[in-house]
């Protein structure tokens, strides 16, 4: 589960990890008054205008901006907030800005200048182990920084039996070329962030740019923090920071009636029982010429309602042209699963304007193929995977 920076950074404050002070606004008149409230508590002269939204790049497209004085925090945030974002992590229509975060301003003149640097904490899946992942290029697209200077990116492997251990938080101080108060702040910091991403249940925090300020301070501009799903019952406070606006909406639904949906960009929808075998239809649709249009796995059950469910889920994208049906029959029957179908397509009536294959294998296949070739509809029964893969084909030309 995806969460805004804001409420990234309540999560690591309450770690202990030092932040970018700052507030949410829903509208310009929350922003002034926000930006009043900061200055108070932190003394800052101006502010940072955040545009909320789960995107990246957010600076690129505009939704970032410094306001000097309260005037400028009025119309600036009057302009982010309502504004469709666009940013390299955005679809071309955008995301629309619900909230702005009037943060401090951090980069205040001081003894030295104020350095960038980049920290994540994630799970290295080649080894099983958590890592962190830090480099002095702060500030900057990190994928730009691994193409063409790779060397200038560090990796801290976590054994799971220590964890992280001091001396791994002062080597990653030593990497960043940190010394004197710095060096001290920034173990502190490495070690803060570690234990709240393990203690928050989290698949990963990136913070970009860590911070070290003019007068030695290091903290956490950004916040951006994903959270996993599977624990999420262990965080109820957690659960509610979820923000439906900011998720496709299609999977949402599914979600809500107990569906497994990703939503693709592809142009033949799959319904399938089981993670494994949606993987290898997905594949089949490739081999076949097309593109997966979603993975959608229906589980154990496929009884009329889940299927006429899945099918409507499916076809709420404009841009399928085909469905493929796979299903093996092992728990659930295949003639049970091909009723199912039947039954759906009668309920839907014209609302099944595709073409539907369906591939059903296992118990009572046969009964299901006849069930299938009898129905009357426009719909495809496939035997072997080839079969299905060239019905596909067939369709779609």
């Amino acid at each position: 589960m995806n969460i805004h920076e804001y409420q990234g950074k309540e999560i690591l404050s309450s770690f202990g990890v030092r932040i970018q002070r700052g507030l949410v606004a829903h509208n310009a008149k929350e922003a002034v008054d926000a930006a009043k409230e900061l200055t108070e508590q932190t003394g800052t002269g101006w502010h940072v205008i955040k545009a909320q939204v789960h995107a990246g790049g957010r600076g690129k497209g505009g939704g970032v901006k410094l306001a000097k004085n309260l005037k400028e925090v009025e119309e600036v945030a009057g302009d982010i907030i309502g504004m469709n974002l666009v940013t390299p992590q955005t679809s071309a229509e955008g995301k629309k800005v619900h909230q702005v975060l009037i943060a401090e301003d951090v980069y205040y003149p001081g003894d030295s200048e104020p350095e960038e640097y980049y920290m994540s904490v994630l799970l290295n899946r080649a080894t099983g182990r958590n890592m962190i992942m830090y480099s002095t290029e702060g500030g900057v697209d990190i994928e730009t920084v691994a193409e063409e200077t790779p060397h200038l990116i560090f990796t801290e492997e976590i054994d799971p039996a220590t964890g992280l251990m001091p001396f791994q938080a002062r080597r990653i101080a030593f990497n960043l070329k940190l010394s004197g108060a710095a060096f001290k702040e920034m173990t502190k910091f490495v070690m803060s962030l570690y234990k709240a991403f393990e203690k928050s249940d989290s698949s990963l925090f990136e913070i970009n740019p860590v911070l070290k300020t003019s007068d030695d301070k290091i903290l956490a501009v950004d916040a951006k923090v994903t959270l996993d799903d599977n624990a999420l019952f262990r965080h109820k406070d957690y659960a509610e920071m979820r923000d439906i606006r900011e998720e496709n909406q299609t999977e949402v639904e599914a979600k809500e009636v107990g569906l497994n949906y990703v939503d693709l960009d592809g142009n033949v929808g799959c319904m399938v029982n089981g993670a494994g075998l949606a993987m290898a239809t997905m594949d089949l649709i490739k081999q076949a010429g097309g593109e997966p249009a979603n993975f959608l796995d229906v589980g154990g059950t496929a009884d009329a309602k889940r299927v006429e469910e899945a099918f409507r889920l499916i076809l709420k994208d404009e841009k399928v042209e085909a469905i493929l049906v796979n299903i093996f029959g092992g728990i659930v029957r295949c003639d049970r699963v091909a009723q199912g179908i039947v039954d759906a397509y009668k309920n839907m009536g014209d609302a099944v304007n595709v073409p539907i294959i369906v591939r059903l294998q296992g118990t009572n296949a046969d009964i299901a193929k006849k069930l299938i070739d009898d129905s009357g509809f426009k719909i495809h029964s496939a035997v072997q995977f080839q079969e299905a893969a060239d019905k596909v084909q067939e369709v779609l030309k």
